[in-house]
C-alpha cells in the first residue's frame, strides 16, 4: 500500500491507542494490512514529527507534535520560543521555554539550513551539532538573525 495510505493509518492508530513501541505499531499496521518492517515505522515516525510523551501511568507512548503549520515555519518558531542562542565550536544551543524543545529542534531539522548535522531536544534546551569545526557560531549567528526577522 502507499506512503501516504500507511502514514494516515499511523497518525489514526498513535492518537487513538497509547503505542509505546514502533514493533507495536508495526504489528497493528500488519493486522490492519499493510507490510511494514521496524525501519520504515520508525522513517515514517520521524517524518510525522512523532514523539514519545508519557501517557497512563509511568509508561512512554508515541504521540503527534501539536505544530501550527501556518506558524511561519523556522522564523516564528524561534522568535517565539528561542530565549537564547549560544555556540561553541561546532555545536549551538537553544534555550527555550520548558516544554518548547521539540517544536524548535522539530523546525531547525524540517528547514534544511546548511550544515545541520541533527538536533537533540531535552525539555528546555536543543543541542544543535553542525558540520565543521566553526560552524557554530555561523550557524548561532543565522539563527539569531532568523529570529529576529
Amino acid at each position: 500500500m502507499k506512503t501516504a495510505a500507511r502514514r494516515r493509518a499511523i497518525r489514526r492508530i498513535i492518537t487513538s491507542l497509547g503505542v509505546p513501541t514502533q514493533r507495536e505499531l508495526a504489528d497493528l499496521l500488519t493486522d490492519e494490512g499493510f507490510a511494514v518492517t521496524q525501519a520504515t515505522v520508525s522513517r515514517d515516525l520521524k517524518e510525522l514529527g512523532a514523539i514519545k510523551v508519557r501517557g497512563q501511568g509511568d509508561e512512554f507512548v508515541y504521540a503527534l507534535q501539536v505544530v501550527r503549520r501556518d506558524d511561519g515555519g523556522l522564523e516564528r518558531v524561534l522568535a517565539e520560543f528561542a530565549n537564547e542562542i549560544k555556540a561553541s565550536g561546532n555545536l549551538v544551543v537553544v534555550k527555550t521555554p520548558p516544554g518548547a524543545a521539540q517544536v524548535v529542534a522539530g523546525s531547525v531539522d524540517r528547514s534544511g539550513l546548511d550544515g545541520v548535522l541533527g538536533t537533540v531536544a531535552g525539555d528546555d534546551t536543543v543541542l544543535i551539532v553542525v558540520d565543521g569545526q566553526r560552524g557554530g557560531s555561523r550557524l548561532a549567528e543565522t539563527l539569531e538573525q532568523i529570529g529576529v526577522g
